[in-house]
């Protein structure tokens, strides 16, 4: 049975990662085929080369592929922890990059760290649920065979 967030089967989660999905794979178009603008959005004045777009490309095309994947199959757990690891790789790759080398503006940063920090609150929050350690079910509530 489908509960108050979900729609035609997939529940919000799935429905959250679908748009980052989106999201990446615009990314992604914007580094491969030379617009630009959304692909240097990040970069600060060193401008990026036709190697550092295509790279960047990939590593969103493989990043959106792993958002569409697990948005249909939150239960296995292999793509859910690969899908979340992406996150926090995105996330500790963009703070090295400000912090360290200082390549990117820290002011460019709050789109991509609110999605992939709400994706992987979100995620960490479903994966704490899925435990049972959510709301419990009433005694009368459960499933009879």
């Amino acid at each position: 049975m489908a509960g108050p967030l979900t729609k035609r089967g997939v529940p919000a989660l799935g429905w959250w990662l679908i748009a980052v999905g989106i999201f990446r794979s615009a990314y992604t178009w914007s580094c491969a085929f030379g617009s630009a603008s959304f692909c240097s959005a990040t970069t600060s004045e060193i401008p990026m080369t036709d190697a550092n777009e295509r790279t960047a490309a990939a590593w969103s095309l493989l990043s959106s592929t792993l958002c569409f994947l697990c948005a249909f199959n939150l239960d296995n757990k292999r793509l859910y922890a690969a899908t979340f690891l992406s996150f926090v790789y995105a996330v500790g790759y963009l703070a090295v990059e400000c912090l360290v080398y200082h390549t990117i503006r820290a002011a460019r940063l709050p789109l991509f760290t609110f999605i992939a920090g709400t994706s992987m609150l979100w995620m960490l929050l479903h994966k704490w649920n899925s435990n049972g350690h959510g709301p419990r079910r009433p005694r009368g509530a459960t499933k009879q065979t």
